[in-house]
């Protein structure tokens, strides 16, 4: 607008005080229009969050304790003083004996919880446990529905409230033990530590512990506190005999390595219990290779188990010290080692590891063999160890001392005739140990190696009788399959170049080798150039598709009643096979006619034991075995006397 007096324009402010008076009436009356209620929609991420949504994540109580607080009047009081609502709660929980009883005992375990985990008292997490068993009701019908997700938030408040309320080392014994509204007595029967003639010990929790370096982690769903735990063998028992004398002790059931186990809490008509201030219940301990006589399935972490074996035993030390010293296990180490005791009826499955290896390769195989029931109930695993820079004759003649004495010390096949259904699993050199075990030379091997008969040698008893017992084997009755993965029957192209040569040279070899080979040496005549031709003796000169060992061993046939497996691993598609190769194994050499089976083990180098192509081709064999040895997969297992 223009100013009359001076022509200019200046801005006029209009009156708005009508204006935002109907403004903000009209906002009120659109507000009173708005229902209290609103729907939105959310992703499905965000609602099974919201819907599950509890204390085990580490924050508040979840939806369903959350309505029964406030249906209790109890929410200020639980952000206030969280004990006195537990209390009042509970105290509400004793008077008010209706339908909400279950889900009252579910809040009150999930609370607990939460306290647990706020002050680290073992007594809260007990309590946890307590309240999520009486919520379950394990083994009854009037339990919650299995559809409910409480059931599953239940289960793990009682697990995890038991791990945290028996730490490390778990002791299974009778005790009293504090709760925040009394105390419960615990009964705990001796006799169920007790397995196969040993004494269950050393008991480790497994709910916090991460394993990394195996592909697959497996862990069975159920009830208790998951464990792990060793096995010693007891004096004077059956089970403590299993192993040979420490003279001379090539076999044994190792103390290091760990059995899956767990622990459960039962309390005997437990919401009845649980609202008293002095409850009775009993620690009942489970082991996985046995079936649980118990209502519901105990909880176990299996691979944690075995990832502690390996960490404990440390196998994975062994395997250079193992190839550059050859005197590792000429002493009274054990040679062959078993995962648990013999049960009668079962097969043994023996591992052989390779060239600078040791058992731990194997680890990732047996982690996902044993996750089959039928493998698990019918087979045992036994480990090979040797210094791999040995002669191959030597390392093989060592595993046929180790498994007959094996099979002798666990009464022989006519005791178990399982016994006498051994499967040989070998890898790249153990398969050539293997194949030792499985046939018949008479004196070719010799004269093809040595180029000279026997008898044109001057030698001692004691040289002579251990080159019969080498290099003129005879078939182990015992072995019925052998399973052959990346094994250089015709030689390795790696061992014949000559840095393997030289890396080979620098093994040292046991004394008793050493004093053979310069017997044999100076015996045929030539004394010359004795310890230039030391290095030829070992496992690497051996393999070379020019050593006349190579050359002679693969035109001997496998004994006919012996079943053969072919597991041959190639680098990238293998097109074409005949100049395929593993990266140390050509696929014509490790190709042998006349097998069961051949696999071809596309995109894998020559560690494959850890390839799930070739662990299901292992797994299908065992299989096949258990099905022709119908007897053996028809016995029932034996279970561990033990009061439940």
């Amino acid at each position: 607008m223009t100013h009359p007096s001076s022509g200019r324009f200046r801005r006029v402010r209009p009156r708005r005080g009508p204006a935002r008076i109907t403004v903000a009436l009209t906002l009120t009356m659109l507000a009173a229009c708005a229902g209290p209620v609103e729907v939105r929609k959310v992703s499905l991420v965000r609602s099974y969050d919201d819907a599950r949504h509890t204390t085990l994540q580490g924050h508040g109580p979840g939806p369903d304790t959350r309505i029964v607080l406030h249906r209790r009047g109890l929410d200020n009081l639980w952000n206030r003083h969280p004990d006195r609502a537990i209390a009042a709660l509970r105290q509400q929980a004793a008077t008010d004996h209706d339908d909400e009883l279950p889900d009252m005992l579910f809040a009150l375990a999930e609370l607990s919880y939460r306290q647990g985990l706020r002050h680290h008292r073992g007594e809260d997490f007990l309590a946890a446990a307590v309240y999520a068993y009486a919520f379950l009701q394990p083994g009854r019908a009037d339990g919650p529905n299995p559809y409910d997700p409480r059931f599953r938030q239940a289960a793990d408040f009682y697990n995890l409230g038991l791990t945290a309320a028996f730490p490390a080392p778990v002791a299974i014994v009778a005790q009293r033990r504090a709760l925040p509204f009394g105390e419960i007595e615990l009964s705990a029967d001796p006799a169920q530590l007790h397995w196969h003639g040993r004494l269950l010990e050393g008991f480790l929790p497994t709910a916090t512990l991460a394993v990394s370096g195996m592909r697959n982690v497996y862990r069975t769903p159920g009830l208790g506190e998951a464990l792990t735990a060793l096995g010693r063998p007891e004096d004077g028992t059956p089970g403590a005999t299993q192993e040979t004398t420490q003279n001379n002790r090539m076999f044994e059931v190792t103390s290091r390595l760990r059995i899956p186990a767990n622990m459960t809490l039962d309390i005997d008509d437990p919401r009845r219990q649980v609202l008293t201030g002095h409850l009775h219940g009993r620690l009942v301990m489970h082991v996985m290779d046995e079936a649980a006589n118990t209502p519901v399935p105990p909880a176990y972490d299996q691979t944690a188990a075995r990832a502690i074996s390996l960490q404990e035993t440390a196998l994975w030390t062994k395997e250079y010290r193992g190839f550059f010293d050859g005197t590792t296990y000429d002493g009274t180490q054990p040679r062959l080692v078993a995962m648990t005791p013999h049960r009668p009826g079962n097969m043994p499955v023996v591992f052989i590891h390779g060239t600078a290896s040791s058992p731990y390769r194997w680890a990732g195989m047996v982690n996902d063999l044993l996750e089959n029931r039928n493998i698990r109930d019918h087979f045992d695993f036994w480990f090979f160890s040797y210094a791999t820079s040995n002669p191959i004759p030597y390392s093989a003649w060592q595993l046929r001392r180790a498994i007959t004495q094996a099979v002798d010390s666990l009464g022989g096949t006519k005791a178990d005739p399982a016994l006498g259904h051994i499967t040989l699993v070998g890898h790249s050199q153990g398969g050539l140990l293997a194949r030792m075990l499985v046939i018949n030379p008479g004196d070719r091997l010799w004269n093809g190696t040595a180029g000279r008969p026997l008898s044109t040698f001057h030698l001692n008893a004691r040289t002579r009788e251990l080159i019969r017992e080498t290099m003129f084997p005879t078939p182990m009755p015992e072995i019925q399959r052998v399973v052959f993965i990346a094994t250089p029957q015709h030689g390795s192209y790696l061992a014949g170049m000559s840095l393997a040569q030289l890396i080979g040279g620098m093994a040292s070899l046991p004394w008793r080798v050493s004093e053979t080979a310069r017997e044999i040496v100076t015996g045929a005549g030539d004394s010359t150039h004795v310890d230039n031709r030391m290095p030829r003796l070992g496992s690497v000169y051996a393999m070379s598709p020019r050593s006349p060992f190579m050359r002679t061993l693969p035109t001997i046939p496998i004994m006919p009643d012996v079943h053969t497996h072919s597991i041959i691993p190639v680098c990238g598609t293998g097109d074409p096979l005949s100049r395929a190769d593993d990266g140390v194994v050509s696929y014509e050499s490790a190709h042998i006619p006349g097998v069961d089976s051949e696999l071809v083990v596309r995109h894998s180098e020559h560690s494959t034991q850890s390839n799930p192509f070739t662990i299901a081709e292992v797994q299908r064999i065992l299989l096949l075995q258990l099905a022709q040895n119908p007897a053996t997969a028809s016995r029932s297992i034996p279970q561990r006397a033990a009061a439940r």
